[in-house]
């Protein structure tokens, strides 16, 4: 969790992080390893600390709100604790029924420690779910005869009946954050309100999988990132001139710092016996500090001209060169899919080879920046090492990141919003 609260994405993508990548890979040692309810709750404590900040909330924000499935707004969020109750009497299910006579006869013991019981807590579920057999399918509102369909404990077989104990665990725990909730008297007050309610979701899902531009299976990835039906209105390229202006942004500002930084006459600091100096902050290593005259023309609004040194008919990004050192600097930008990263910067490095070969013929010192940030969010490593070699480093380089992110994410957001629609109007500000 530490590890994912330093990097430098927004709080949400955090906690999709902790919901997609650490919770399914620590299910499997929290089912084999013998682990007490005591850890388990201990550890659930710090994500719950780390998740209250990453979404925004006070830190006395109950856990009810977190991980409850019948509240009136539903976060997707899964409890560890919950979990780990799963996974237990998942174990105690695939031993019990056990198509091995020796493994079913072993009696292995699943401990979880004092608090509570596996093998109890699987008795109770067995025990309920045969009430229910015998109370039968309940309608609920207008619901008629033969709407939803069933799955009885006595006619079902052995996944049927794995799956049904670990529901009825589900519903024990949300059983109990009711109960919670009633006892709370501020924040357990949304339980008596009279409104419908909502369940928060990633991103805006469809009901039906396919997409109504192409035809083809409506997914994440081919609606932000694969669809030709999309890339012909320009929606790839509007969401990629969002990030490149943010960009350009942070490249023109450190551009002007640098030149300021150039330009400032040298100030000698006495200093008293017995005293000490004040170290200078300003950061001098980047390139662009290593001269005054940088010029930089960024492919927004009008066609860029690239500069005067060579005949060519590319247009990179962005182009920065100064013509009192003979430097030039080419930065290219890709907003894609993220496991398509790097694929696109050797495909941008092959691009301009040939054009900065005869830069370097002319007598030019040259250097080629590929960089990508996700379509959902996730910079590259190589908009760090951009930003390092320009000068852009420490808070300025995060929040600087951050920017982009959030540039991409919100144009994504609304590519996505936008995916059942066949014309296509651009937003200044994708919200």
């Amino acid at each position: 969790m530490r590890n994912i609260d330093k990097t430098g994405l927004p709080g949400k993508l955090k906690a999709w992080i902790y919901q997609h990548g650490l919770l399914p890979r620590i299910s499997w040692p929290l089912m084999l390893y013998e682990i007490t309810l005591s850890t388990v709750e201990k550890l659930e404590r710090t994500i719950n600390r780390h998740l209250r900040k990453w979404l925004g909330v006070p830190p006395s924000f109950t856990t009810v709100g977190l991980y409850s499935r019948t509240a009136k707004l539903q976060l997707p969020l899964t409890s560890i604790v919950e979990e780990f109750k799963v996974c237990k009497t998942r174990l105690v299910m695939t031993l019990k029924e056990s198509k091995d006579d020796k493994v079913r006869t072993a009696g292995v013991q699943v401990r979880t420690g004092r608090q509570w019981s596996a093998s109890k807590a699987v008795s109770e579920a067995e025990s309920r779910l045969r009430h229910k057999d015998i109370i039968g399918t309940v309608a609920v509102g207008r619901q008629g005869l033969g709407t939803s369909k069933s799955c009885y404990w006595k006619n079902a077989n052995t996944k049927e009946r794995r799956s049904l104990v670990q529901r009825e665990v589900k519903s024990r725990e949300e059983e109990n954050r009711q109960a919670k909730t009633v006892e709370l008297g501020c924040q357990g007050a949304w339980s008596r309100w009279d409104l419908e309610q909502r369940s928060l979701t990633w991103w805006k899902l469809s009901e039906t999988p396919d997409s109504p531009l192409c035809g083809n299976r409506g997914t994440l990835h081919r609606v932000l990132s694969g669809c030709n039906i999309a890339l012909t209105p320009g929606r790839y390229t509007w969401r990629h001139n969002q990030v490149l202006r943010e960009l350009a942004e942070v490249i023109e500002k450190q551009r002007r710092d640098a030149k300021q930084t150039k330009n400032k006459p040298i100030k000698i600091q006495f200093v008293k016996e017995g005293e000490l100096g004040q170290k200078s902050k300003q950061n001098t290593s980047g390139m662009l500090n290593q001269a005054k005259d940088w010029q930089l023309e960024v492919d927004l609004g009008k066609k860029l001209q690239f500069p005067d040194i060579v005949p060519t008919n590319l247009r990179p990004n962005m182009v920065l060169w100064s013509s009192g050192s003979k430097k030039v600097m080419i930065i290219e930008l890709t907003v894609h899919w993220e496991e398509r990263c790097g694929e696109a910067n050797e495909r941008k490095r092959a691009k301009y080879d040939e054009l900065l070969a005869e830069c370097r013929d002319k007598g030019w010192q040259t250097w080629n920046f590929p960089v990508e940030v996700g379509c959902r969010g996730f910079p590259a490593q190589s908009v760090w090492r951009l930003f390092s070699a320009v000068g852009v480093t420490g808070r300025q380089r995060r929040t600087a990141i951050q920017k982009l992110c959030q540039a991409a994410e919100k144009a994504s957001c609304w590519i996505w919003m936008k995916r059942d629609s066949s014309s296509w109007k651009p937003t200044t500000n994708a919200q």
